[in-house]
């Protein structure tokens, strides 16, 4: 008995070569027990013609399946399950035990329940993923990636692979951030002032568990980036969100009891608004006033593709207030979870104690291999072909919001990867970003941003870093159709 052709199948956005992955779906099939032994597979030829592939990748295909005892041949007959396939595994499932312990009373903290934004794992299936913080993988440089991590995994390279770091990082990781990447933001710092991080959210984690306790107030932007608020909420300290204008955190709305200020001046989030130079000075100043220490996410200051960044707050920091938080999750892959840390010798030296505490420190073979893909010149070219493409897609979404008549409420004046946008108030973004899915449209509702019962339930944000310039239109109007159907 033969295995039906119409058995197999390519995913559209399949991992690795058209042969691997008809080897992985024939090795599948014999694992999980829908190919039998004896069974005759699909000829080359057929099986070719059915994916839409080369008859060469077919055989190929079954050549290694061959060799790796899957499959065998038998003269002009094909191939067919061997007699030596795997034989899928036979047990019991383990059976639900009857637990006895009362969760709600032993459980001193809980951390889930936030209000924070939720992503579909399937966003990539989306034909209008106006998702934000997401890789488009057609922008990531793979293959000078995959270089730099074969040659992190070298002998040369052995100690940073499997070398125990205790509390430190990688030297030429944190070379190249002082040497680099700072001085783009106007910012010197030594390698004593710079820590590496398990991204943005662990440094912000990292600043809070240092500067604040249930005495202490910290200010935050409202709206703001939801992460930071539910962190904040969880901790023992008391929270004041400061509504932000068109400018970002206006300074002589923070109260007198302020003892930290979260802050996100060069690229406001969600509102992407920017905080003008005056307004940062001025923000300094009433920080020394008050005697607060400032914590400034610097995100997404690479892709301003508009004009040039303004100055980071740390650099026109004179007095140490200023905790810097900067991270390559977004402009490399949000999975990397690589950021950095900068602030004076006395707090990095606490946070790295903190860290040590925690989690030691970030994989070494990831630092070493992140050094590598800064160091080569990798990174600065990936930033240029990425600002090149994201300014493409904003012009073509900048003009699709105009020519549908939708409402921008914050459009990033030096680039960035999103607009924060507003529906007539009667609108619930919320259901409506529930019923765009339905037509493949993912937008991301903005209540999460604010804090309080009385959110706001008319904002959304359109991110364009994995939606293709061609696709834009196209979305945004179904977008606009929705909104005016509510």
């Amino acid at each position: 008995m033969g295995i039906s052709v119409d058995t197999f199948f390519l995913e559209l956005n399949g991992k690795g070569t058209l042969q691997a992955q008809i080897q992985q779906m024939i090795a599948e099939g014999i694992l999980s027990g829908r190919f039998h032994v004896g069974e005759k597979l699909p000829s080359s030829r057929k099986l070719a013609a059915h994916l839409g592939v080369s008859r060469i990748t077919v055989t190929l295909a079954y050549t290694e399946l061959l060799a790796n005892d899957y499959l065998t041949a038998k003269g002009r007959s094909g191939y067919f399950v061997s007699q030596n396939a795997p034989v899928p595994p036979k047990y019991t499932p383990v059976q639900k035990r009857d637990e006895n312990v009362d969760w709600s009373s032993a459980l001193a903290r809980k951390f889930s329940g936030g209000d924070v934004l939720t992503k579909p794992s399937d966003w990539r299936e989306y034909k209008y993923p106006f998702i934000y913080g997401q890789a488009d993988r057609k922008l990531f440089d793979h293959a000078n990636w995959r270089l730099c991590a074969v040659r992190a995994l070298g002998h040369k390279d052995f100690a940073s692979l499997t070398g125990d770091y205790v509390d430190q990082d990688d030297p030429l990781l944190i070379e190249f951030i002082a040497r680099h990447t700072l001085p783009r933001r106007g910012i010197a710092a030594r390698p004593e002032e710079i820590l590496i991080t398990m991204g943005a959210q662990n440094a912000l984690w990292l600043a809070s568990r240092i500067l604040l306790n249930r005495n202490r107030t910290a200010v935050i932007e409202d709206p703001c980036y939801y992460a930071l608020r539910d962190l904040l909420n969880r901790s023992d300290c008391k929270i004041t969100a400061v509504p932000v204008d068109s400018d970002g955190l206006p300074p002589d709305m923070l109260p007198n009891e302020t003892d930290v200020i979260f802050t996100t001046p060069s690229h406001q989030s969600p509102t992407t608004a920017t905080m003008p130079v005056d307004r940062r000075n001025e923000l300094l100043r009433r920080a020394r006033e008050l005697d607060a220490m400032v914590v400034e996410d610097d995100y997404e200051f690479e892709l301003s593709f508009l004009g040039a960044p303004s100055p980071a707050l740390k650099s026109m920091d004179r007095d140490g207030r200023v905790i810097y938080v900067g991270s390559f999750s977004k402009s490399l892959f949000p999975g990397l979870r690589l950021g950095y840390i900068v602030g004076s010798e006395p707090f990095i030296r606490e946070a790295r104690a903190l860290r040590s505490l925690v989690l030691r420190h970030p994989p070494g073979h990831i630092q070493r291999t992140a050094a590598y893909f800064l160091s080569l010149g990798h990174y600065d070219a990936q930033i240029r072909r990425m600002s090149k493409t994201l300014a493409r897609r904003r012009e073509a979404l900048d003009i699709a919001v105009e020519q549908h008549g939708l409402t921008v409420a914050g459009r990033g004046i030096m680039g960035g990867s999103s607009l924060w946008m507003s529906a007539p108030d009667h609108v619930d973004t919320t259901r409506l970003a529930r019923d765009l899915q339905r037509q493949s449209v993912h937008i991301e509702p903005g209540a999460p941003f604010f804090k309080g019962p009385q959110q706001p339930r008319n904002f959304y944000r359109l991110g364009y870093s994995s939606i293709s310039k061609d696709r834009i239109a196209p979305g945004v109007k179904l977008i606009a159709d929705a909104i005016r159907s509510a």
